[in-house]
């Protein structure tokens, strides 16, 4: 390649770093997506690390009375990640992957091809890569990309509105999306009914779209890349170049409902004469005229095609959006106007990639039926921007269009079949987005507590070589992350405290510490088994009377001992003494903050018991055998199934389903209740799908849907701060509910109207839709 085309290359698409293909030789198969102006590849990989194995056979030098032993094993993740770059660039960019390749065999990989470009580059993406090439049908690989965020992805779509400030209304997973309309706006637009995952129809489309912004760009100004014509758009004054109703009236056009800064023709100022030879019209005008222009089409074509076909949701997709504020406020703008604001237009986080996806979920289809995909935090880019000091829209920064977009394979999931109504669900009872000082609050702890989470990390692994090195590069990543939030809460949706503890998770595993708590959690667990017969002798000399009350405190007692809540912290590594009899002098007398033991205790007293509870366990140690199992115990002695609930994976000091099968098995070992119970399958320990200190419980491991379908549950319990409150607060159930949790932390207890201790333990009845 000649000098001046490497220069030129670099200049208008930077070239990622190594690590953007860092697994590209791991690779088990690609996807593309070519189109005019873009082209996104999709490939899967696998990571090989080193995680935490917990067994129950330990060894000698584990030391007496270890319940489990804690080793190193590789773990093998599958990842899917995507990139993209200028089609114009496509040969430059497959060289460039082909480096990365070198020496990794090709010859009998396949590529899923789709896009315009599919046909036109096959031979050059053969001739580089030495691949096979299947191409897949463009609006089928669109619709099944579309529906996957939709179904999986928390806050994939939003909604846009511009009032003093910009405003993301973020959806949440819906696994109701049909129908819709597609407005795909790439080089053209397309217009695409979707009825269900596989019916759907092109109803419409036109060639005004991306390519056309930005060829009469290219034309109009000097701008040569869609950035460098966004920016000139972001800074310009459309009104210096169109024509609006005021400019021809005076004013409004009261009588047909037209305001005076109503667009009447775009550029229609530049018809007017000038002396000049030269245009009197500054760049920045005319690339702002054009984008509103062609926005504005695109949302009154697709106003009128939605009307037609009676949709009330307009999902828009594609490049030519890209997340950029003035074009989404424009085509909402233009949706609200023609609609009269009776249909809904929505933007995806991921607009660009839909065909990507969805060529990629087909030739998974082929490999890896029923794989589900969650977005990892630590790769994944955000919406880059920063505020102007102007009462414009966010201005975007963007660094490389290389933006990044990785998601981890997952055990297949749905939503919790107890959830009153599933596709209303939000989990976070605090949206930081909205609440200013929430945000400064949540952000300002975080950072303050990355050191404490590096020192765990680094004692972790002590042994390790590098293990500083790592602890580092995570605590300045995740600084790096919570600095961004504070400039762009929205960039990744809803900021809540669910999504900053799962960064802080997605980092440390990216940065292979997969459990720096496995060692505190093995010790907490040691010492509460050994307490645990006293425990259980105390409960069973109780009436009958006493004890509901007597084991609520103790689950009570037991959720004061987590690692995640920095005032517990710092009374723990105080050098005081303090143990479970010191906790439960923790948990304030009654009445509580929140208080519904009352109900609870009336219930329990009912006739006929719960035919099963689906109990959400938390934190390890103290909390889970010392608080819940004895809960758990009274339960089963009350003839209630139980489904014992606890994360797929590590996280703080949570108890992992890993941990949870051997502490049943210890506990069984000690108490015969239990032991029967585990017998009769009256007791049974499964995984949430969960890898966070919180619960969202529109994405929990499917074996546990079908198991609380078949059990007929009639009771869920959730336990902690993180679960219960953080998430789950104002959740609705088809069942009864109890959540239960001592507020740790003195901002959260404040916002209760409480104190440090105070207590949550809200019992409720079925919720329909008319209560709830």
């Amino acid at each position: 390649m000649a000098a001046d085309s490497q220069k030129s290359y670099a200049v208008s698409i930077s070239l990622p770093d190594e690590q953007v293909f860092r697994n590209l030789k791991n690779a088990k198969h690609f996807a593309i997506d070519i189109g005019g102006s873009l082209a996104k590849l999709a490939y899967s990989s696998t990571l090989q690390r080193r995680t935490s194995l917990v067994s129950d056979e330990s060894s000698e030098q584990d030391g007496p009375g270890c319940i489990y032993q804690v080793s190193e094993e590789d773990e093998i993740t599958n990842r899917l990640h995507f990139v993209k770059f200028e089609t114009r660039l496509i040969e430059t960019c497959l060289d460039f992957i082909q480096r990365q390749l070198k020496g990794s065999p090709m010859k009998d990989k396949v590529i899923k091809a789709t896009g315009g470009g599919a046909h036109k580059y096959r031979d050059l993406i053969n001739s580089k890569l030495g691949v096979q090439i299947d191409k897949e049908d463009e609006m089928q690989c669109l619709i099944q990309g579309c529906n996957f965020l939709l179904q999986n992805i928390p806050d994939e779509a939003f909604s846009y509105h511009r009032h003093e400030k910009p405003e993301y209304k973020f959806q949440g997973v819906n696994h109701n999306v049909f129908p819709y309309l597609l407005v795909n706006i790439g080089s053209g637009v397309s217009l695409i009914k979707v009825d269900s995952e596989t019916k759907f129809e092109r109803i419409g489309g036109t060639s005004n779209g991306g390519g056309t912004f930005w060829g009469l760009g290219s034309l109009l100004t000097k701008a040569k890349t869609f950035d460098e014509l966004l920016e000139l758009a972001e800074n310009g004054d459309h009104r210096e170049v169109d024509m609006l109703v005021k400019d021809i009236y005076g004013g409004e056009y009261e009588s047909i409902g037209l305001t005076g800064d109503i667009i009447a023709s775009s550029f229609g100022k530049a018809t007017q004469p000038h002396k000049d030879q030269e245009s009197p019209f500054k760049e920045e005008d005319i690339a702002r005229s054009l984008l509103l222009s062609i926005s504005n089409d695109i949302g009154q074509i697709a106003c009128l095609h939605a009307r037609m076909h009676k949709l009330t949701k307009i999902y828009f997709g594609g490049y030519f959006i890209r997340g950029h504020p003035l074009t989404m406020r424009t085509i909402t703008f233009a949706i609200n106007f023609w609609s009269k604001e009776e249909i809904q237009p929505l933007f995806l986080r991921h607009e660009g990639y839909l065909g990507a996806i969805g060529a990629f979920l087909r030739g998974a289809e082929e490999n890896e039926s029923g794989s589900q995909w969650g977005e990892n935090y630590a790769r994944s880019s955000g919406l880059s921007s920063t505020q102007q000091s102007t009462n414009r829209d966010c201005k975007r920064t963007r660094s490389t269009t290389f933006d990044m977009l990785e998601l981890d394979k997952v055990n297949a999931r749905s939503h919790c079949p107890v959830l009153l109504n599933p596709d209303t669900y939000n989990p976070d009872m605090v949206d930081l987005t909205k609440d200013s000082d929430a945000r400064e609050y949540w952000l300002d702890c975080f950072s303050h507590t990355v050191d404490k989470t590096k020192g765990l990390a680094i004692k972790s692994q002590a042994n390790s070589l590098d293990v500083e090195e790592r602890a580092n590069k995570f605590k300045d990543s995740y600084l790096e992350r919570l600095n961004g939030l504070k400039e762009n809460p929205c960039a990744y949706g809803s900021l809540t405290v669910r999504f900053l503890l799962d960064t802080s998770s997605h980092l440390l595993r990216d940065f292979l510490f997969t459990d720096p708590y496995s060692q505190q959690k093995q010790t907490e667990n040691e010492l509460a088994l050994r307490n645990l017969p006293s425990r259980l002798q105390f409960l069973d000399s109780m009436a009958d009377t006493d004890r509901p009350l007597n084991l609520a405190r103790g689950v009570l007692a037991g959720n004061v001992f987590d690692w995640g809540a920095k005032e517990v912290v710092k009374m723990i590594e105080s050098g005081q003494e303090f143990g479970f009899n010191q906790a439960l002098d923790k948990v304030e007398a009654r009445p509580w903050l929140c208080d519904y033991f009352d109900s609870w205790s009336e219930r329990l007293n009912r006739s006929p018991p719960h035919r099963c509870a689906a109990v959400f366990c938390d934190n390890s140690g103290a909390d889970i055998i010392l608080g819940l199992f004895p809960f758990v115990r009274d339960l089963l002695i009350r003839g209630t199934k139980v489904i014992l609930c606890a994360n797929s994976r590590p996280t703080l000091n949570d108890v992992t389903y890993n941990e949870l099968n051997i502490l049943v098995k210890r506990v069984s070992e000690i108490c015969p209740v239990i032991d029967k119970a585990v017998k009769e399958h009256r007791l049974i320990p499964m995984e949430s799908g969960q890898e966070s200190p919180c619960l969202d419980l529109r994405l929990i491991d499917q074996s546990l849907v079908k198991a609380m379908e078949r059990e007929q549950t009639d009771l869920i319990v959730i336990e902690g701060m993180g679960r219960a409150v953080h998430t789950n607060f104002d959740a609705k159930f088809s069942c009864e509910s109890l959540k239960v949790a001592i507020l740790k932390n003195k901002w959260l207890a404040n916002r209760f109207g409480g104190e440090m201790f105070s207590v949550i333990f809200k019992y409720e009845t079925p919720s329909t839709e008319d209560n709830s």
